[in-house]
């Protein structure tokens, strides 16, 4: 299926992965960004927390991040400052973020991608952690 998709992806992640094959398991291939390899300039990261309806505070990523060593726990530091400490350190950027026609989302879990295909999936998916969400007709399990 020809669909503009967009995944900001750690390769590294096992939820960023497993969106990355529900989106695949569409049948769609997106365009993958690797965002520590290539990361959002601030006005895209701007665009991004906006489209998705989030703070940046909530898009920060805790673990294995130097969060607490920037003292971003800190509730008075300004939204202007955690997206500039974002900026600085991408892994704080938490993942994965699509991009797709439907709307922005932060997938997480990985099956929040689904309200973002506009294909349904072709067939069974079960995650790495052996959890299934698609059963065999695509359909989403325990929605």
């Amino acid at each position: 299926m020809t669909v503009d998709i967009i995944i900001y992806h750690n390769p590294e992640c096992g939820t960023s992965r497993n969106t990355l094959a529900m989106i695949q398991n569409a049948g769609i291939e997106p365009h993958v960004i690797e965002y520590l390899k290539t990361p959002p300039n601030r006005s895209r990261l701007v665009s991004l927390i906006s489209r998705m309806g989030i703070t940046p505070r909530a898009l920060l990523r805790e673990k294995g991040t130097p969060y607490a060593e920037l003292g971003l726990g800190d509730p008075a530091l300004s939204d202007d400052r955690l997206i500039d400490a974002m900026i600085e350190h991408p892994i704080l950027i938490n993942r994965p973020i699509v991009v797709s026609p439907l709307g922005v989302k932060l997938c997480r879990p990985s099956e929040e991608v689904l309200d973002l295909l506009p294909a349904r999936q072709r067939g069974a998916f079960t995650k790495e952690d052996g959890e299934k969400v698609i059963d065999d007709a695509g359909n989403r399990i325990g929605a």
